[in-house]
Parts: structure tokens; C-alpha cells; sequence
């Protein structure tokens, strides 16, 4: 039986659509036989996703993926194969839910300042336990007809520049990465191709990613088309970083992106997984 990995998709812990139980379910009736859960800043869904797992025969990946500041920028960093109980990434964790509360609050408050009441009960609600990102702002937008859909809640209200945005100040990306490795992970820097980067700054940045410790790059993900996924390898191979294969998977009615439904990584870059212990 051929390995299928994803290694990148979300639950109801962070801001994905299916509890941790559904998306392993979901994963494993895909074919998937490797999955990491990596919601963002927390790893709450670990322990039901694992015990899920092991039940149906599917390989879970401890993961998390970090929010995390460089040259005042926000980049995503993954973390597969981690220590979820190491207590700095633990308490990292603690801080930066405090971080997304806070800058909910103020996203609320501008909210409001445009006569669109209610939207912090509304997202605390519908985050339940779990993180409270700009995706939760997002479907509150849409489910109160503000915007039409998902992306126009971004484009009107909460991209930067926009009325809603908030400007926030992460965990430094060398802590980041440092929490990843010191756990026994890998740190990957997600998705590449989403921060709109010149030549110049993707080599600024995977220059000083691998210098604190990065190992691995996202060259396949569910939103990639060939020419991007070709793009993202040759950043791999020129900067001998490993390549990572995930669905960035966060719900059932994205009908573009399903777990395990990947193109096959590169043939001239190194597969992430032969990092993992």
C-alpha cells in the first residue's frame, strides 16, 4: 500500500469546520495513511484526534502551526512531529491564544465603529474552545449578509488596510522555530507563495528560516497549480530545505481542497517525512 501524507489541515480547535474525530474520519475514508493535525497556535485536538487514529489504522502526526513575526511580517511556521506537552511550545501556545483574544476584541470594536454589532459573542461562540481567527470574523460577516461570501469579508473588511484589520505582533520566528525543534519537530514554512514576496525577500526569508533552524518548505499544498508547485521546488532544492506535502484542509465545502487529494511531491526534492522520528 503506497503512503498518501497530509500534512497540513485544521479542526474545530482552530478555525476548521470538523472536530478532530471528523477530520481523522474524513482523512482516513480518503485514503490518507499519514495525517498531521496542525491548527493554528494550539495543539487541543491532539489528544482526540490521536485516539481516533489509532482506532482506524491511520498515522497522526503531532502538529501545530505557529503564528510567528520576521521583518514585520506574519509568516506561518509548522511544526510536525512535536512534543505537544514540551512546556515552552506549551506555554507559547497559552500566550499567543491570549494574543488572538485580544486582537478579537479589537476587531470587534472596528467592527462595530462600521455599525456591525455583535460580532465578538458570535465568534466566541462559534470558536467554542478552540482559536478565534479571521475566519471566524469571516463566516459572521457572511452569515449576517455584511459580505457575500467568505473572501469578499476579507477584501472589505479584514485584509490589511481594511476598516476590521488588526495589526499583530506574533511570536518572533526564531522563538518559533527554536519551540518546533527543541520539541523534537520540524519546522516548515507553510504555504510560500501566499505572502506575495519579491525574488529578493523569499531568499531574505528562507536564508534566515534555516538559519534558526527550518528544515522543510510547503512545495505541495491543496491551493497549488503545477507551475507553482515547480516555483516552490526550486526554492527547495536551492536551499536544501526538504519539501512538504499538505491540503491546508479546513472544511467539506471548500470542494478544491480534500484531504489526501495532493499532487505527488517533486522527484528532486527531499520528502519531509524521511525527517520525521
Amino acid at each position: 500500500m503506497t503512503p498518501i501524507y497530509d500534512l497540513h489541515s485544521h479542526s474545530t480547535a482552530s478555525d476548521g469546520a470538523l472536530s478532530p474525530t471528523e477530520l481523522v474520519q474524513r482523512a482516513h475514508g480518503q485514503g490518507v495513511t499519514h495525517l498531521a493535525l496542525t491548527d493554528h497556535d494550539t495543539t487541543a485536538g491532539l489528544a482526540e484526534a490521536r485516539q481516533c487514529a489509532d482506532t482506524l489504522g491511520l498515522q497522526l502526526i503531532s502538529g501545530i502551526e505557529l503564528s510567528a513575526s520576521w521583518e514585520k511580517k506574519c509568516f506561518h511556521i509548522v511544526g510536525l512531529g512535536i512534543d505537544p506537552a514540551y512546556p515552552p511550545l506549551a506555554e507559547a501556545s497559552k500566550n499567543l491564544q491570549n494574543t488572538r483574544m485580544q486582537r478579537a476584541e479589537i476587531i470587534a470594536e472596528k467592527l462595530e465603529k462600521k455599525r456591525i454589532f455583535g460580532a465578538l459573542d458570535a465568534v466566541k461562540l462559534a470558536a467554542g474552545d478552540g482559536m478565534i481567527t479571521r475566519s471566524h470574523f469571516a463566516n459572521f460577516l457572511v452569515s449576517q449578509n455584511h459580505v457575500s461570501s467568505h473572501q469578499d469579508a476579507f477584501d472589505k473588511y479584514l485584509a490589511k488596510g481594511k476598516p476590521a484589520y488588526c495589526a499583530t505582533e506574533w511570536a518572533d520566528m526564531e522563538l518559533a522555530v527554536n519551540w518546533i525543534v527543541q520539541s523534537g519537530g520540524v519546522a516548515v514554512l507553510a504555504h510560500p507563495l501566499r505572502y506575495q514576496l519579491t525574488a529578493t525577500w523569499i531568499r531574505k526569508l528562507l536564508n534566515a528560516f534555516k538559519g534558526f533552524g527550518g528544515a522543510a518548505i510547503e512545495v505541495v499544498t491543496g491551493h497549488y497549480n503545477p507551475d507553482e508547485i515547480r516555483r516552490v521546488a526550486d526554492f527547495a532544492t536551492r536551499h536544501q530545505l526538504a519539501g512538504s506535502a499538505g491540503s491546508d484542509f479546513h472544511t467539506p465545502n471548500n470542494q478544491w481542497v480534500e484531504l489526501g487529494k495532493l499532487a505527488a511531491l517533486p522527484n528532486n526534492v527531499q520528502p519531509v517525512w524521511e525527517l520525521l522520528h
